[in-house]
């Protein structure tokens, strides 16, 4: 476990307080004030976490598992100290159903190909959303394609708000597993997992959540949702890339063969056969992210300590704000609903194009994603190739989204 790492004190809500933790916040492109608005793409990170990777390079870089000696042995406390800090943010009962992996995307593609392949039989149904993003679509065509299963989507109202009854109403008794977003990575719609889990389970389907966009904005207790597998990644919660989380119920995970062969996935191996290892080391082949996974905890740690219900209060003030201003430009579209939404607010400007605009804004030292946002499938429902997007964080102010819109309102005025 490293030790005497930066922590900010449990006070209220403090945004200044926060921006100061994250140092690249200081940066002025352009000769602008750097407004960072796609959070949604990934999170900047505080100093804390910075320094954690630092300090494990410096002082604990060793291979984990393997080795006797001091700095493996570090290490690999580090690690699975890690670990113990993921189970606890999420609420998982057992430390064995916490799996490392590179992110959402690999463990939405663990779960397809391993759990997936061993249980999918043609006519089999997958459930997914029209809001899905692409980490939630693809691998589930894949192995339809294999097993001889089908997708089957739950839609959006005409309006583009989202009715659970007609996802509920979809889960039938071919269905065998439901794959869902927490919140919609556009949309910003918080799925209710619990009615979903309950409606599931009662056909005997199981239930995958993809909580990529939800863990940084909302508290998430795996046993309370009762949910088979969840799934999200450290660099949307203030951590770094190239980690991410798999949760499982023990039991399906014990049932299910390893994603991938290697080191550390084994138990004996021979020529003849191999016996693999317990959980969760069952599927973290090879050498794991170790500096990612310590760096990960680390903002976990930096996040719980803000508070998530204070963070999500301070993103709610920043998102309804941005809803407001956004509201008082002729000819911009809201996608989705105008209340109820997490992080994110989409928008189309006709006769504009989101590039054009996120071009413009970008000069204005303003960050904001323009294009798909690996939905294509919500963007034919609009009808429209692309959509521009402000995403928040807790270090991001209201003075923050009132330039971004005046900025967009001039940026309007001039290409029009």
């Amino acid at each position: 476990m490293l030790t005497n790492l930066h922590s900010i004190p449990q006070t209220e809500f403090d945004v200044e307080l926060i921006r100061a933790d994250f140092p690249i916040l200081q940066q002025r492109p352009y000769g602008k004030p750097l407004v960072y608005l796609d959070n949604a793409a990934t999170t900047q990170k505080p100093h804390c976490v910075i320094e954690t990777i630092t300090q494990y390079y410096q002082t604990t870089n060793s291979n984990v598992h393997r080795g006797v000696h001091f700095l493996s042995e570090k290490a690999t406390d580090a690690y699975e100290h890690a670990r113990e800090i993921v189970r606890r943010f999420i609420g998982a009962q057992q430390i064995e159903e916490i799996v490392f992996t590179r992110g959402t995307t690999e463990s939405i593609n663990l779960v397809a190909s391993s759990w997936g392949a061993a249980n999918l039989q043609p006519g089999d149904e997958i459930l997914l959303t029209v809001f899905e993003h692409h980490s939630n679509i693809v691998p589930w065509q894949l192995i339809a394609e294999r097993t001889g299963a089908r997708l089957q989507v739950a839609p959006l109202e005409e309006d583009g708000t989202f009715d659970i009854e007609r996802l509920l109403e979809r889960i039938t008794e071919r269905t065998r597993l439901v794959a869902v977003a927490h919140v919609s990575n556009v949309l910003g719609i918080v799925l209710p997992i619990e009615p979903i889990v309950e409606r599931a389970h009662a056909v005997g389907a199981v239930v995958l959540v993809d909580g990529a966009q939800a863990v940084a904005h909302l508290a998430v207790n795996v046993a309370q949702l009762d949910c088979d597998f969840y799934a999200f990644s450290g660099h949307k919660i203030y951590g770094p890339t190239g980690i991410g989380v798999l949760y499982g119920k023990r039991a399906l995970l014990e049932s299910m063969p390893p994603y991938q062969g290697g080191g550390d996935m084994i138990r004996r191996v021979t020529f003849e056969r191999t016996t693999y290892n317990d959980l969760p080391y069952k599927f973290e082949a090879g050498t794991p992210p170790i500096a990612e996974a310590i760096g990960l905890a680390r903002a976990l740690e930096y996040v719980s300590t803000i508070g998530l219900n204070t963070i999500a209060a301070w993103e709610e003030q920043l998102v309804s704000r941005c809803v407001e201003l956004l509201g008082q430009i002729d000819d911009v579209r809201l996608l989705g609903p105008k209340q109820g939404r997490t992080g994110v607010v989409s928008f189309v400007v006709d006769g504009v194009h989101p590039h054009d605009i996120a071009t413009f804004l970008d000069r204005q030292g303003i960050a904001l994603r323009a294009g798909h946002h690996c939905a294509q499938p919500l963007m034919d429902f609009f009808g429209v190739p692309a959509s521009a997007r402000f995403s928040v964080a807790m270090y991001n102010t209201l003075e923050e989204i009132e330039y971004a819109i005046s900025a967009l309102d001039e940026c309007l005025n001039f290409l029009r």
